[in-house]
């Protein structure tokens, strides 16, 4: 008897641990910043992007344009079991190049730096109401003839 209680206890203990261990944070680490020191390095007017590649090396994002910068992006995440993941940490390094591929600036932007951005959701309405895909299927068989396509 005294051994199944023991037991039972053990398992309960188990069970506890793992309970309390699933409501622990979690934290995810996701892209890349340079540091400080590697930021001294880079020279505003003296640099190019090929100086800046082989100290820092390459962003994962780039500017559209041939002379946009190079954004180097890192988050933390603070990951619960039952609550919603909390982004604990940003960083965006911001590298501007002139026409000729030139440093003109950098720039560091944390988490307390960022503003909230409205997304305008502009949905463009079918003119067709209250007619199901298939029906529209079945009003246009037979209406199409060679001549649409040439």
């Amino acid at each position: 008897m005294f051994r199944k209680f023991s037991r039972m206890k053990s398992v309960g203990a188990m069970v506890m641990v793992m309970f309390l261990a699933a409501c622990a944070a979690t934290y995810s680490n996701h892209g890349y910043t340079p540091t400080e020191q590697e930021l001294e390095d880079v020279i505003v007017g003296v640099d190019s992007r090929d100086s800046v590649e082989t100290s820092i090396g390459r962003p994962s994002s780039a500017g559209v344009l041939q002379s946009g910068g190079w954004y180097y992006v890192s988050s933390r995440v603070k990951h619960y079991a039952y609550r919603q993941d909390e982004v604990i940490d940003r960083q965006l390094v911001a590298i501007s190049f002139n026409q000729r591929g030139i440093v003109t600036n950098v720039e560091r932007f944390t988490l307390e730096d960022g503003r909230a951005v409205a997304i305008n959701r502009r949905v463009t309405e079918s003119g067709i109401r209250g007619v199901s895909f298939i029906t529209q299927m079945l009003r246009n068989v037979g209406r199409a003839s060679v001549s649409d396509g040439v």
